[in-house]
C-alpha cells in the first residue's frame, strides 16, 4: 500500500485492532521475511470469547483489505498451547511463534507454566490472557481475585516474573505502545522470552478510531551484534595462550544458524566441541572434533576432555547446573573462561573474558584471527581416543539386548538408527533427556529437539504439535513417558483435529524412572515413584499394577493410531508403518523401570537431609559431603 492509504482512521475493537496489527508484523535476518505471527492458539471463555474470539472469527469470515489471514487452531489445555507455540518459535529458531489467549482467571493462569518455560528456554511467545474489568462495575466478576489491599492486582500479575514484557491494557490507546513494545521483544535475540499483554474482557470488545498507519507492514529486524574489536583480541589471546581449549556450543549456536561457521572453525583450529541440551545438534555427531554432552548428563569423552580444561569457550550457552555438574565440572585449577553470547548476563558467567556478539559473527571472526592456530597433535590424539571409546560405549547400551523388558536406551538407538538428518525427536522430562544428551548422535541442528531448561513435563505431546506446523517436511517424533503422558494427554485431540501427522513413542515403566533413581541414590528408597495398586502397609510394598489402566487404549480413545509392541524389533516395523500412514500414531512399548541408564562420568548436586533416622538416608548424606567438596565459584 501507498502511504497515503494509511492516512485517516479505522473504527475497531481492541480485540480486532491487535488482530489486524499481528497479521501486518514480520521479522528479518539474512534478507529472509517471516510472519512474526502466522498463526493463533486460544481457548474462549468469558472474558475473551466475545472480545479476541470475535475478533478471530471476524478475520477468517469477514476479512477487510490489509488484513492478513489469522489461522486459528483450538487447542485443549491453555498451558498445552504456550508449549506447541513454543516449540513452533523454537523450531524456526525464535523467527516466529504463535500468540495465544485463553479465558479469564483459571483459563489464563493455566498459562503461566507454559510462560516460564518459555522465557527459561529464552524462545518468544505472545500470550493475552483474558482479565477483569477495567470499569470494575461488575465486581467482583466470576474467577475474580479480590485483593483485600489494592483493587490493582489480579491473577494475571503471576505473569510478571516469568514474562520478559508484561503490560495490561486498561484504555484502548494504550495498546499501540504495548504491541510496539511486544514485537521488540519478540524480536530481540537477547531480551526474548514470555510477552504477556493482559486484556480486560470490556477494554477488548471496545471500539476505538485507530490510526491506519498502526496496522501498515512492519518488519522487524533480528540483529547481528558483531563483535567489539577489543574483545576479539582479548578472546584471541586466551585461545591462543591454551593448551587444552573446549568449545560448549548452546542453544545460542542453533539460534543463530551458526553451524556451518562452528564447524568450520573446530575443522580450522582443532578445538573440540562439546555440547548442551539446547546446543545438540550445532555440529554433527561425527565431525572429528565433536565430543558430545558435557556434564551432569553429558558423556565420558566430553566431560573426560572438560575436567582437564584449561579454557572453556562458551557459545550460546546460559550455563545449566546440569552443564556445569553443579560447579563441580570443569577441575582445572587454572580453568578460565571465554563466552560469546548476545547478552551480558551469560557472557559475565564464570567470571568469563566477554565475548557480546551474535554467535555466527562471533565465530567467523574468530577463524579469521587465528588463522594459524591449531591445538597439538597430541591434543588431538586424546580428542580421538575419546570420541572412539564413548561411540563404543553408546553402540552397546543402544544393543543391550536387555530382557525381558528392553531398555529405554535400546529404543532410542532405534530411533537414532531410523530418523532421517531432518526429522525431529522431541523429549523433555525424566530420565530420557539424560540418556538422550549422552547417547543421541545429532547429524543435524534440526533434529534434536529436547527442552532441558525447565524441563517440564507434558511439553512432548503439544511441542509435536508445534514443530510440526514449523516444519511440516519433517517426520516428527515425540518421546513420551507414561508419567509425562498422564500430564498433558489432551492435545492428542488436537492433533487429531487439525490432521497433524506425528509420531509419539510412549515408554511405559509404570513409574518415575528418572525420580526413583534419583531418590533411591539419595537414600529415600525410590519412595512415591512407582504406579502401583495402594496396598496395606508402606509405599514401598506396593509391587501390584493398577488393574484397569491402560494409557495405550486411552491414547486411541484421543483419535490417533496405536501399535503395541514388546521387543525392539517389534518397535521398528511399527515405525517403519508410523512413517508410512499419513495419520498421527503412538507407538506403545514396556521397558525396564530400573534402566539400566548409560555410564556416568558427572554428578549433580541433590541436598540430602543432614539428619536421619534411616540408614539409607544417613549414608546419602556422607557421600553428599564427599562429592560437593569440588564444588567452587570460578572466579
Amino acid at each position: 500500500m501507498s502511504n497515503e492509504a494509511y492516512t485517516g482512521t479505522v473504527r475497531l475493537t481492541v480485540a480486532q485492532a491487535t488482530i489486524r496489527f499481528l497479521s501486518n508484523q514480520y521479522s528479518e535476518r539474512d534478507g529472509v521475511e517471516y510472519r512474526l505471527i502466522p498463526g493463533a492458539f486460544g481457548i474462549f471463555g468469558h472474558g475473551n470469547v466475545a472480545g479476541i474470539g470475535q475478533a478471530l472469527l471476524q478475520n477468517e469470515i469477514a476479512p477487510v483489505e490489509g488484513e492478513n489471514p489469522m489461522p486459528y487452531i483450538m487447542p485443549r489445555n491453555e498451558q498445552g498451547q504456550v508449549h506447541a507455540a513454543a516449540a513452533f518459535a523454537k523450531t524456526t529458531n525464535r523467527m516466529q511463534t504463535y500468540m495465544c489467549t485463553a479465558s479469564i482467571g483459571p483459563g489464563s493462569l493455566n498459562m503461566v507454566v507454559g510462560a516460564a518455560l518459555a522465557t527459561t528456554n529464552r524462545v518468544p511467545v505472545l500470550l493475552f490472557p483474558s482479565d477483569q474489568f477495567a470499569s470494575r462495575i461488575p465486581d467482583p466478576v466470576l474467577q475474580q481475585l479480590e485483593d483485600p489491599t489494592t483493587l490493582e492486582v489480579t491473577v494475571n500479575d503471576c505473569f510478571r516474573p516469568v514474562s520478559r514484557f508484561f503490560d495490561r491494557i486498561n484504555r484502548p490507546e494504550q495498546l499501540i505502545p504495548s504491541l510496539l513494545n511486544a514485537m521488540r521483544v519478540l524480536t530481540d535475540p537477547a531480551e526474548t522470552g514470555a510477552v504477556t499483554i493482559a486484556m480486560p474482557q470490556d477494554v477488548q470488545a471496545e471500539a476505538f478510531d485507530w490510526p491506519l498507519e498502526f496496522f501498515r507492514k512492519r518488519v522487524w529486524h533480528v540483529r547481528r551484534p558483531a563483535v567489539e574489536k577489543a574483545a576479539l583480541e582479548r578472546a584471541v589471546a586466551k585461545i591462543r595462550a591454551a593448551k587444552r581449549p573446549l568449545i560448549i556450543s548452546g542453544g545460542g549456536t542453533i539460534y543463530s544458524e551458526a553451524s556451518e561457521q562452528l564447524r568450520e572453525f573446530a575443522s580450522a583450529t582443532g578445538i573440540p566441541v562439546a555440547d548442551t541440551q539446547a546446543g545438540k545438534g550445532a555440529i554433527n555427531y561425527d565431525h572429528p572434533c565433536s565430543v558430545g554432552g558435557v556434564g551432569s548428563t553429558g558423556g565420558d569423552s566430553g566431560n573426560h576432555l572438560a575436567d582437564k580444561a584449561d579454557l572453556i569457550i562458551g557459545i550460546g550457552t546460559r550455563y545449566s547446573d546440569f552443564t556445569t555438574a553443579s560447579k563441580t565440572q570443569f577441575k582445572n585449577p587454572d580453568v578460565q573462561f571465554v563466552n560469546i553470547n548476545v547478552t551480558a548476563f551469560d557472557a559475565a558467567k564464570q567470571s568469563a573474558e566477554m565475548v557480546v556478539a551474535d554467535a555466527r559473527e562471533a565465530l567467523v571472526a574468530l577463524k579469521e584471527a587465528l588463522a594459524d592456530y591449531h591445538v597439538d597433535a597430541a591434543y588431538s590424539e586424546e580428542i580421538a581416543a575419546e570420541r572412539e571409546a564413548w561411540a563404543a560405549k553408546v553402540d552397546k547400551c543402544y544393543h543391550l539386548g536387555h530382557g525381558p523388558l528392553p531398555a529405554q536406551t535400546e529404543v532410542f538407538g532405534a530411533l537414532n538408527e531410523l530418523l532421517g538428518e531432518e526429522d525431529i525427536v522431541i523429549n523433555a522430562a525424566g530420565s530420557m533427556p539424560g540418556d538422550l544428551q549422552a547417547l543421541w548422535q545429532a547429524k543435524t541442528p534440526v533434529q534434536y529437539h529436547v527442552e532441558y531448561a525447565f524441563s517440564c513435563m507434558g511439553y512432548e505431546i503439544p511441542a509435536a504439535l508445534g514443530a510440526k506446523l514449523a516444519r511440516p517436511q519433517s517426520e516428527v517424533v515425540s518421546i513420551v513417558g507414561d508419567g509425562t503422558y498422564q500430564m498433558l494427554p489432551m492435545e492428542l485431540a488436537t492433533v487429531a483435529q487439525e490432521g497433524i501427522k506425528v509420531i509419539y513413542v510412549l515408554l511405559q515403566n509404570y513409574g518415575f524412572a528418572s525420580i526413583g533413581a534419583l531418590s533411591e541414590s539419595r537414600g529415600s528408597q525410590r519412595f512415591g515413584t512407582k504406579y502401583r495398586k495402594r496396598g496395606t502397609g508402606s509405599h514401598l510394598e506396593d509391587e501390584q499394577n493398577i488393574p484397569g489402566v491402560d494409557i495405550a487404549a486411552n491414547a486411541a480413545s484421543w483419535g490417533i493410531d496405536v501399535i503395541k509392541v514388546s521387543t525392539i524389533e517389534e518397535f521398528k516395523d511399527a515405525y517403519r508403518k508410523a512413517e508410512a500412514s499419513d495419520k498421527a500414531t503412538m507407538i506403545h512399548i514396556e521397558t525396564d523401570l530400573y534402566g539400566p541408564n548409560p555410564p556416568g562420568s558427572s554428578w549433580w548436586d541433590v541436598a540430602v537431609s543432614g539428619v536421619s533416622r534411616l540408614e539409607s538416608t544417613q549414608k546419602a548424606y556422607e557421600d553428599y559431603v564427599r562429592d560437593r567438596k569440588p564444588q567452587r565459584h570460578y572466579l
